[in-house]
């Protein structure tokens, strides 16, 4: 069915504002702001009763197609706040339209992005207050798309519902901006070309859950993934596309199908061209990372996502082997420069030469009568 114009976006306030967490216990996706903001779809209806309402439990039908086939979809992005107070989204349009095409693979119906993108502007600003303005937070938005229908059948349900929820955050890993341990997993596969790699849906983070625990229980931060066919190339790290400078050259991983297109990946690799520094986006064999890292050419590595901005990595365990990545007690002086500029630049502290943000501003209009 055409995208349809739905009516106005409703707000109904919540009339018990929860107390704001202290900055230094934010961690991530721990906090939830006073709303959220939800809309709902119908074969025969399309998109309709846009609103926003107090945060609070979602009821679903125990048949509804999400909990048994796993139809959705979801987004990550951040609000930032300025040094003059005022408060910027980055890149929001990229989300959006990577969540529409997340949509297609999933067999969900299409959204009217500049809606959303109303939706998100509205919401940031009804919870303007739980946005923190220490360096380093921001608050995450989370749109997600549920399949609803309650029915028992492998068929895209004809019912959805969008929901969209805010969390103040910190640091994405519990040591901030140090480098990470990253182990190269060798037994599972998370996706291959043609499957759910590309996009943004539950079932392509489930797929890493038990390589990430295993992971994690040797006291690595993440996973790095193998392609799923030849077991050879490098394909992303669970949460974060990621980046190696070997020698003056920066490479990361060609976009093949079963890997994300990241915001903040494409955003590293425009700044680097800015700044004249060479990028090759290709097929990377873990052979030629080990080489490198044995040889000391592999002066860097980093991960960058929404999450974490972009993560020094200091060490790759490959089946045991430890391979060190240029100095692993610190960030290589690229990575800090990379992460200096995207950061200021979301927050307004350094230039956009590319208009990347979003400002909003202005207050919240007055709240209209809304349903639950």
């Amino acid at each position: 069915m055409p995208i349809r114009r739905p009516e106005p976006i409703a707000v109904r306030r919540n009339r018990r504002p929860k107390p704001k967490p202290e900055t230094d216990a934010l961690g991530f996706g721990r906090f939830f702001t006073d709303h959220m903001f939800m809309m709902d779809y119908e074969d025969s209806r399309g998109w309709h009763d846009p609103r926003i309402v107090p945060y609070g439990p979602i009821e679903l039908d125990p048949a509804a197609k999400v909990l048994h086939y796993g139809q959705m979809t979801f987004e990550g992005m951040k609000a930032y706040r300025s040094p003059s107070g005022g408060i910027r989204l980055f890149r929001p349009d990229m989300n959006l339209k990577r969540l529409s095409r997340s949509n297609v693979r999933l067999g969900i119906p299409p959204i009217d992005e500049e809606l959303v993108s109303e939706a998100i502007r509205r919401l940031v600003l009804l919870d303007r207050d739980w946005l923190p303005a220490a360096p380093g937070t921001s608050l995450y938005i989370r749109p997600f798309i549920l399949a609803v229908e309650p029915l028992l059948g492998v068929s895209p349900s004809r019912e959805y519902r969008l929901i969209m929820i805010m969390t103040p955050v910190g640091s994405y890993y519990e040591k901030g901006g140090d480098p990470v341990s990253i182990r190269i997993e060798t037994e599972y596969v998370r996706a291959v070309r043609g499957g759910l790699g590309g996009a943004k849906t539950a079932g392509n983070y489930a797929a890493s859950l038990k390589a990430q625990e295993e992971a994690a229980s040797r006291g690595f931060a993440q996973v790095l993934w193998l392609d799923g066919v030849h077991r050879k190339y490098i394909e992303e790290v669970g949460s974060m596309n990621v980046f190696f400078r070997i020698g003056e050259k920066v490479v990361t991983p060609a976009l093949s199908g079963s890997i994300l297109d990241g915001v903040t990946r494409d955003s590293v690799l425009r700044l680097l061209n800015h700044w004249g520094i060479g990028t090759e986006e290709r097929r990377i064999a873990i052979d030629e990372v080990a080489a490198a890292c044995r040889n000391g050419t592999m002066a860097e590595a980093f991960g960058t996502g929404t999450a974490a901005v972009v993560s020094p990595i200091g060490e790759l365990d490959w089946d045991g082997e430890r391979l060190l990545v240029g100095n692993p007690g610190e960030a290589g002086p690229l990575t800090r420069r990379l992460y200096d500029e995207l950061t200021g630049i979301q927050t307004g502290r350094a230039p956009d030469p590319f208009g990347w943000t979003v400002a909003l501003d202005g207050s919240e209009e007055p709240a209209k009568p809304g349903r639950d």
